[in-house]
């Protein structure tokens, strides 16, 4: 019986790799490797998938982040909160421009950030809100932005997950100052290496990040500030297009195989990620918990069932932020979801048969 496994990025690629090796054959006749115009072809494409007025190529997603800060002018001394319950790069966007990430307890249902707690840690030096769309679910955009406009800071919504998913039956990366996008091969749309990419609506923003991308310039060795080299490859924008023609159908084939857990598997060991009605999820992964995570994930393997951990250690544990003082109990519905989630198989190119027997050696749990 052969495995399966929580991804395999070989069956997507060689579905298209044709069309991969021929897009990379025009660039390399063009010798366009860095930026260039299968970038800007990739950046019109994806600002019009995500109904959003420009989009700004990347080398990957941290930088997006990072980028998105210095954009809205926050640096030493500034405070921004995220949730605890995310990957690490959002953090690290808030501590590359040199401000502080403070961190908020997701929501026991929906694990995403508790819209809550938000107001409880805002002070005289809060100047923003990352809001996550974790594993492809859309967070509460209306709470959050509700709270942003109040207390007049800037939102930005962390979509490295959740290309192509719906809030309000509207695609994510227009609703806030910006939107942050990791192009990471393992990502729904993965670029054939490392990429990242902010939408926006906001004209100088936009410009303002094609400047930091570049050296801090956009008249070639005419420097406005200090930038950084974190320009997008021309073989990466070129696969990103081609992927891109094909995102909604895998995209809609990951939401059905979703359904599929979600109906049939029966286990009452197992909890799965709420989904609120106004989120349409791309299921960028599909997290479960269990209490007795050692167990099951040894019963999942005896079963040629290989998972994942999406993430074992929440962000205000990290040795990185020790200094920032945090502890264990500070946030409990993070930590749980730490220590008791792992993360089922849940790729486009999943057949039937490998679903059923997913759904099957669960519910024999």
């Amino acid at each position: 019986m052969s495995q399966i496994h929580c991804l395999d990025l070989k069956r997507q690629h060689q579905s298209i790799k044709g069309e991969i090796f021929e897009a990379f054959e025009k660039v390399y006749e063009n010798t366009a490797f860095s930026g260039g115009p299968f970038v800007e072809k990739f950046e019109k494409e994806f600002a019009a998938f995500c109904d959003t007025k420009q989009a700004i190529g990347l080398n990957n997603g941290t930088s997006a982040l990072h980028l998105a800060m210095l954009a809205l002018g926050i640096g030493a001394g500034d405070e921004v909160i995220i949730p605890a319950n995310t990957f690490i790069a959002t953090a690290w966007g808030v501590s590359h421009a040199g401000a502080t990430p403070v961190f908020v307890d997701c929501a026991a249902d929906t694990w995403q950030i508790d819209a809550s707690k938000i107001e409880a840690k805002i002070t005289k030096n809060t100047r923003a809100i990352i809001g996550v769309h974790l594993y492809g679910q859309p967070f509460d955009i209306d709470a959050v932005k509700a709270i942003a406009d109040k207390h007049k800071l800037f939102l930005v919504e962390d979509a490295a997950q959740a290309q192509g998913a719906l809030y309000n039956n509207k695609p994510v990366g227009g609703f806030a100052e910006m939107a942050c996008f990791s192009f990471y091969p393992g990502k729904n749309l993965g670029a054939c290496g490392e990429a990242g990419g902010v939408t926006t609506n906001n004209e100088a923003y936009a410009t303002h990040l094609k400047s930091l991308r570049n050296h801090g310039c956009i008249v070639r060795y005419y420097h406005d500030e200090i930038g950084y080299n974190m320009r997008m490859g021309g073989l990466e924008g070129a696969s990103l297009s081609v992927k891109l023609k094909y995102l909604g159908e895998w995209n809609n084939r990951r939401r059905d195989i979703a359904k599929q857990y979600q109906a049939k598997i029966k286990n009452a060991k197992i909890t799965m990620q709420a989904q609120p009605a106004w989120a349409n999820s791309i299921y960028h992964l599909f997290v479960v918990t269990v209490e007795n995570k050692d167990a099951f994930v040894k019963h999942l393997e005896q079963n040629d069932i290989i998972p994942a951990f999406h993430y074992p250690v929440p962000c205000h544990l990290q040795k990185a932020y020790a200094h920032l003082g945090y502890k264990e109990g500070d946030f409990p519905n993070s930590e749980y979801l730490a220590s008791h989630c792992v993360s089922l198989p849940m790729f486009a190119e999943l057949t039937e048969e490998e679903v059923a027997r997913v759904i099957d050696v669960i519910n024999a749990y």
